[in-house]
């Protein structure tokens, strides 16, 4: 279950080594737009397993004397309170945890561009918030006509209108909270600005995904596709690669879309552009460290079905419709699965029909898989997490881990005290109270130390959980679906 598919160092050594042909080849200074997730790319370690998700700032770890940061977030973003899926912050509140990140390993935050700033209060609050942090900021305003009048864009009216911030490093890597914060047009601006000050530098652009050098329909690349159904981004043969070179490439529909207009700004502001194509503008290596095809596409396949429970769930709250489920249904026929591929969505409701109550299941690393029921004590995530613990453990699954005399205080306090009207427990609070009886228990301590071995593992639950046992499954490393379905008919879930 937990076989390798990538070489995680050989993907290190390779990226570094690309980018630094890049900076040279641009005479020494490069703007890197960073796409995807720098410190926590989970996507990118669930359909290459052996791809560590933070192997992007190890990479840039390699390059951090040479290397500074700038964080672009959107004004409309701001404005909106766009929210971050899979931490729950908003962006300007993940902004300063970037900059936080960056500042923990070392790595210089040359400053934060605000894109489609119109003097927007809560943006001004925000950007008054940085000043007092001491944090650099510039502005970057709408321009009229973006992105096809080139001639208005490549102006002292536009470009030139933005704020610039100067940089002092080789490697500058652009990077956001999210997609449409406006990272390449903070690339161009920069661009602008140093070459009417006589600096010499250029402009590459770094996406997992798709990965350019596998086949269109690659289960890697329809994975990426399903993950980004919410975008409209489509896998798509790149044209201009093509036309140039005679070898087909893989991109996405809004790089090969934009890029006529890319060519005309470089060669407004170069008078040339040494680009083809979008794939040229590319550094991505992932596709020369894959060691095992089966792995990654049956990694993949599972991403997909994930991310096909993914949508349902988001339909039922209303963040997603109903043509998004149908272009995840399309990928899946795609890759020839069905949500029969999870082996842990049948246990799971097989469980939930025998008992009449939510249930759930987990796959072992051995392929073993374990149920859970909710009864009085606990709810569904929280025991089928004990009963794999014992399991993992070679526990008699008779041994009661965490005896009535330890639960009935929990929920009392939880009910009494703490106004809660579910008395059952979630998977975080017995966890504390298994790490509490592990002091005098061995048993206990034998179930704590399996916790580990979760990494990795396939969960699925009949129905929609709260986000504390969400969350504490992520935290484990596991993988979760759910079915499209509260426990409860009421109108509000927390």
């Amino acid at each position: 279950m937990n076989a390798l598919g990538f070489d995680n160092n050989k993907y290190i050594e390779l990226q570094s080594k690309k980018i630094l042909e890049r900076i040279s080849s641009f005479g020494g200074k490069l703007y890197l737009e960073f796409g995807g997730k720098l410190f926590d790319d989970y996507h990118a370690a669930r359909v290459l397993p052996g791809f560590q998700p933070d192997s992007k700032i190890r990479m840039l770890l390699n390059l951090k004397d040479d290397a500074e940061v700038l964080i672009v977030v959107s004004a409309t973003s701001i404005e909106q309170n766009k929210i971050r899926g899979d931490l729950g912050i908003t962006y300007d509140m993940d902004t300063l945890r970037l900059i936080d990140a960056f500042n923990d390993i070392g790595i210089d935050v040359g400053g934060v561009v605000i894109t489609q700033y119109a003097s927007q209060a809560p943006v001004d609050a925000f950007i008054k918030r940085l000043n007092n942090l001491g944090v650099k900021v510039c502005r970057h305003y709408p321009i009229e006509g973006y992105p096809t009048n080139v001639r208005k864009i490549v102006s002292d009216s536009g470009y030139g209108k933005n704020e610039y911030i100067e940089t002092k490093k080789p490697l500058v890597v652009v990077t956001a909270p999210g997609p449409g914060s406006g990272k390449m047009a903070t690339c161009l601006s920069q661009l602008y600005h140093d070459h009417k000050r006589g600096i010499k530098a250029g402009y590459a652009k770094f996406e997992t995904f798709p990965i350019w050098n596998l086949p269109l329909k690659h289960p890697v690349n329809m994975a990426y596709e399903a993950a980004t159904v919410d975008l409209n981004d489509v896998n798509m043969i790149d044209p201009f690669h093509l036309e140039a070179t005679g070898i087909t490439a893989v991109n996405y529909n809004r790089d090969i879309e934009v890029f006529p207009v890319l060519q005309a700004i470089f060669k407004q502001i170069y008078g040339e552009c040494s680009y083809k194509s979008p794939t040229d503008m590319g550094v991505n290596m992932a596709g020369y460290c894959i060691t095992d095809d089966e792995v990654v596409c049956n990694a993949s396949k599972m991403e997909i079905v994930r991310r096909y429970y993914d949508t349902l769930c988001r339909k039922r709250t209303g963040t997603a419709d109903a043509e998004e489920v149908y272009k995840t249904e399309l990928i899946m026929s795609k890759v020839g699965v069905d949500t029969s591929f999870r082996k842990v969505v049948a246990p799971a409701l097989d469980k939930a029909e025998e008992t009449g109550e939510p249930a759930a299941a987990i796959e072992l690393p051995d392929g073993t898989i374990v149920t859970g029921k909710t009864s009085k004590l606990m709810g569904a995530a929280a025991s089928a997490l004990m009963n794999a613990l014992k399991r993992l453990g070679g526990i008699d699954d008779a041994m009661l881990l965490l005896p009535v005399v330890v639960l009935e205080p929990l929920q009392k306090l939880k009910v009494e005290n703490l106004g809660n009207n579910n008395p059952r427990l979630h998977s975080d609070e017995v966890l504390i109270a298994l790490a509490i009886s592990a002091t005098t228990n061995p048993v206990a301590a034998l179930a704590m130390e399996q916790l580990p071995k979760l990494k990795g593992c396939q969960a699925h639950v009949s129905v929609m959980l709260s986000n504390v046992d969400n969350n504490i499954y992520k935290k484990l490393g596991m993988n979760m679906t759910t079915e499209p379905t509260y426990a409860t008919k009421k109108l509000y879930h927390k």
